[in-house]
């Protein structure tokens, strides 16, 4: 199954250093503008920090990138975007922010707290599993309902609209990966009355 690791929401995390404030924020991100955009607000909302050190991945062109903001090269942007790939998730960016507490870290110091700012906002953020699902829809009539509902949990999907009408009418996602079986099942259950009408595919989160 087709399926990536991002973070599920933007979230920050705090600590100090030997007197330095750093500030970690993470969240996701599905393009290099939208990264922009992301790294952008972060500074805009630090005007006055010493360094705000970024690092992004993105499934798209499977591209990489970091900047160190200032600090001694190889410092920061690289142990940020370790971080990334450390917990394995893409479509993230992360930005390290720096207030000096007016003591030098060293090069370990400085590796150290961009590492654990990054891995912190990261457990903040959340970790999703996302997959690539098959959207259908289904019509029933309401003696059919019953039966089809529980199909779509039970082969790992959800509904993501419904209307109640003369008849009932379903939009909902499940694996790709499940379709064949959830489709087969469904012939079954409903004797052949009712089919699954696929209208595309996306990534959804699975778990």
């Amino acid at each position: 199954m087709e399926r990536y690791r991002t973070v599920l929401r933007e979230a920050e995390a705090e600590f100090t250093e030997r007197r330095s404030r750093f500030i970690g924020r993470a969240g996701p991100v599905r393009t290099e503008e939208e990264a922009a955009d992301f790294i952008r607000g972060v500074r805009a909302a630090h005007r006055g920090a010493t360094h705000n050190v970024y690092a992004y991945a993105l499934r798209a062109g499977q591209t990489r990138r970091f900047s160190d903001d200032g600090e001694p090269q190889g410092t920061a942007g690289i142990p940020a975007l370790d971080a990334l790939a450390r917990s394995g998730v893409t479509d993230t960016a992360v930005v390290v922010t720096r207030y000096f507490g007016g003591i030098l870290l060293g090069t370990g110091g400085l590796v150290r707290a961009y590492s654990h700012g990054a891995s912190a906002a990261l457990d903040a953020a959340g970790i999703a599993v996302m997959g690539l699902c098959c959207e259908l829809s289904v019509s029933c009539d309401y003696s059919q309902y019953g039966r089809v509902a529980p199909l779509i949990a039970s082969h790992g999907g959800a509904v993501d609209a419904s209307a109640f009408a003369d008849r009932v009418e379903l939009r909902f996602h499940i694996p790709c990966e499940s379709f064949d079986a959830f489709r087969a099942a469904l012939a079954d259950r409903t004797c052949g009355a009712c089919s699954a009408e696929q209208t595309g595919k996306k990534y959804y989160r699975i778990a």
